[in-house]
């Protein structure tokens, strides 16, 4: 059986989909062919590079947002927005990006010539023929596979012999057409792009509905054209349950890689947990997402010391303001040199009873699943003694952990800094959760949950 790894597009959210091909790679699946459009162009580029899963994660942590776009010549800019050939060029992501997440396209053709490699291709369109070409990872170069991340707009396209290559989201944003072609007889299909009913107003929200409309059109027709041709194949996708937010969050540190992974990771488990041998079907509903109601994000986080070894927990918590809507959300992660490299929370949830608010989920460490719980308890009298209510906690993992652990002052800092709405489009909506969260504070959100 051949089976393929489909990395679809997504801009910078697709940190998410080193968390995801982190739960794979754990779960044993290993994949024929790699293909990557637009920005799973950089987790093709990773994993054909050689990178294992978890220096993907661990890579993303070093990546700076801001080098995804870089400056045009400062003479563009003075020809004003209607002669502007686009925002920025592909120079952050050629001498930045790609370095810092391990992309090495000499690396990416010497693996690809070497006998029984792993198949790869990359998505690009030739604007003057307006066709999408499925680039062999033998003749890939890094000009070709940032010219196939370069959205329209907000980065250049790569001007070479008379030609005009540009990013495929307007044609393909998934190719699974191509892993038919070389013969896939089960695909994987790794999506983080939006597939909700929601239509939003505003010039960024419907660039992104258009984004979608593209994505979802080519992604059908390639199932049309594969029923049509009598070609049979099991598909698996992995997709967000709510959609990721969008770049501008994580260009303005709204959200970061790390949570991304963390979500990537937490969505992966939860799809290979229910997952049947039989896959998908083949119609829009694979990818189908929900909006989330309306709520609040923010991330904390603890430390400790066991035999003279640091603990780390980190964890982002999505947290409804009415509590009927959905269930809180959980994702993160645990450091701790024992355990090995970076441990990701799966199947968290949040647990309020009275003043005791208890996370849990599912860690893999040392080849096992355990449990993991994080337990305190905000008690109801006022006072100086709020603080030492809020940073004491305790962390059990399984028989392997059960230690008292705290949240120091710069965690605090960074836990009020963290604060996000989300689940709310606009301003005037985010403004609202913002006053409603401030008025009540994080402790009474907690207890109105619960």
């Amino acid at each position: 059986m051949k089976r393929s790894l489909v990395l679809a597009g997504g801009g910078m959210r697709v940190a998410w989909q080193a968390g995801v091909v982190r739960a794979l790679a754990e779960e044993g699946l290993h994949f024929d062919h790699v293909d990557g459009t637009s920005g799973g162009i950089l987790t093709a580029g990773m994993l054909l590079s050689g990178v294992s899963p978890e220096d993907m994660c661990r890579n993303w942590s070093g990546v700076n947002v801001k080098d995804f776009g870089s400056a045009l010549p400062l003479g563009d800019y003075v020809k004003g927005p209607w002669s502007l050939p686009a925002i920025g060029d592909a120079d952050g992501l050629l001498g930045k990006v790609f370095p810092a997440l391990g992309i090495d396209d000499g690396e990416v053709r010497r693996r690809a010539a070497l006998p029984g490699a792993v198949e790869g291709t990359f998505n690009v369109v030739e604007f003057t023929g307006k066709r999408c070409h499925a680039i062999d990872a033998r003749d890939v170069d890094a000009e070709l596979m940032a010219a196939g991340m370069s959205l329209p707009i907000f980065l250049t396209p790569l001007r070479r012999d008379g030609k005009i290559w540009t990013d495929a989201v307007w044609v393909r944003d998934a190719n699974v057409g191509e892993a038919l072609r070389r013969g896939a007889d089960e695909v994987w299909l790794v999506w983080c792009i939006g597939n909700t009913g929601y239509w939003g107003d505003g010039p960024l929200e419907q660039y992104v509905h258009m984004i979608e409309m593209s994505a979802m059109g080519a992604l059908l027709a390639d199932f049309e054209a594969a029923q049509a041709a009598g070609r049979d194949f099991t598909l698996h996708v992995v997709r967000p349950e709510n959609p990721l937010p969008l770049d501008p969050e994580f260009y303005l540190d709204r959200i970061d890689a790390d949570t991304l992974i963390g979500m990537g990771y937490r969505d992966a488990r939860g799809y290979l947990k229910g997952m049947t041998a039989e896959g998908l079907p083949k119609d829009p509903s694979c990818t189908a997402m929900a909006e989330p109601p309306a709520g609040i994000r923010f991330t904390e986080r603890f430390g400790g010391n066991i035999g003279g070894q640091d603990v780390r927990l980190t964890v982002t918590v999505a947290l409804p303001l009415d509590p009927s809507a959905a269930p809180a959300r959980l994702t993160g992660f645990l450091d701790h040199a024992p355990f090995g490299p970076r441990v990701f929370l799966a199947g968290g949830s949040v647990d309020v009873r009275g003043g005791s608010v208890t996370y849990r989920a599912s860690v893999r460490a040392g080849g096992a699943w355990h449990r993991l719980s994080l337990a305190r308890v905000f008690h109801d009298d006022p006072g100086p003694d709020a603080w030492e209510d809020t940073k004491q906690a305790r962390l059990t993992v399984g028989s392997l952990l059960d230690i008292p652990v705290t949240m120091g002052l710069a965690d605090a800092a960074a836990l009020i800094a963290s604060v996000e709405p989300a689940g709310v489009h606009g301003p005037g909506d985010r403004a609202a959760v913002v006053v409603k969260v401030a008025v009540g504070g994080l402790r009474e959100a907690f207890r109105r949950y619960g």
